[in-house]
């Protein structure tokens, strides 16, 4: 396989195209403009909601396609490609067991805005980067709009202390580590990798010609929609073990390098004779 047959980028976010201060690098972004030119496809994929995403691609936003919610939701253009909200009786079935898991802060995302019924301080904190379209709420049945996803906070480690109690329901869900802190809940269909295989379809592109760049457990399925499959160096183990090759840390740029690697490819392929 050639870096050079490449149509399609897809790549995470936190951990992966964001440093560790949450911030896109302005190399990316005269990147992003020769991608362009090549007419490739580029996808930011993310556990964050579409809100927020928006926000760190601003200046992008209406070239690129983004996957929201761990692929719950997809837009283009303001365009809803994709939508997979959680069924309320789930719903309902998921709160009861939250209740239950001790130290735990669920924040419910939907759309436009994400719901929280604690005011830990350090989840907060976190909400005003990651959700801060939010409202703090008494009781979860009360929320009207579809909610596409739970993420539940634990300040210490969610891998730890909130997934024991919830990896029940991976037989019938989807149930994500996204980062230390968090472990997601959505139904099995809202993946990054069902999104993915979705936006393939559209445009007529194999996993073969699919790049991407994934660093926590909710990029897997994504991962193994790509055969350019990069772990980040930061990567999950399990994420390390899943893709076919590893590049830079998200603090080292090793998304843009890869990415210049992809354009010096594609540069050799027009400039043949």
């Amino acid at each position: 396989m050639k870096l050079s047959q490449v149509k399609l980028v897809v790549t995470d976010m936190d951990g992966t195209l964001l440093n560790a201060q949450h911030e896109v690098s302005p190399l990316f972004f005269k990147l992003f403009k020769k991608l362009k030119k090549h007419n490739i496809i580029f996808v930011a994929a993310s556990g964050r909601p579409y809100y927020g995403m928006v926000d760190k691609l601003g200046a992008i936003k209406d070239n690129v396609l983004i996957v929201a919610e761990n692929g719950g939701l997809a837009i283009q253009n303001d365009n809803v490609l994709l939508s997979n909200p959680i069924k309320e009786k789930n719903l309902n079935r998921f709160i009861t067991i939250i209740s239950d898991i001790k130290n735990t802060h669920p924040v419910f995302c939907t759309r436009h805005r994400a719901y929280v019924m604690n005011k830990s301080e350090k989840l907060l904190g976190l909400l005003s980067e990651y959700y801060h379209n939010y409202k703090v709420i008494s009781d979860p049945h009360n929320i009207k709009e579809e909610v596409y996803k739970i993420a539940l906070f634990h300040e210490e480690s969610s891998e730890k202390f909130v997934y024991p109690y919830v990896k029940q329901l991976e037989s019938e869900f989807k149930v994500k580590l996204s980062a230390t802190h968090w472990v997601d809940i959505s139904e099995n269909i809202a993946n990054k990798g069902t999104a993915i295989k979705q936006i393939q379809q559209k445009y007529s592109i194999s996993p073969e010609e699919t790049l991407a760049f994934g660093d926590y457990n909710n990029d897997l399925e994504m991962l193994e929609n790509a055969y350019f499959s990069f772990a980040m160096e930061n990567a999950h183990p399990s994420i390390k073990s899943a893709a076919r090759f590893e590049t830079k840390s998200n603090n080292d740029l090793g998304v843009e390098i890869i990415l210049q690697k992809l354009l010096e490819e594609k540069e050799k392929l027009v400039a043949k004779p």
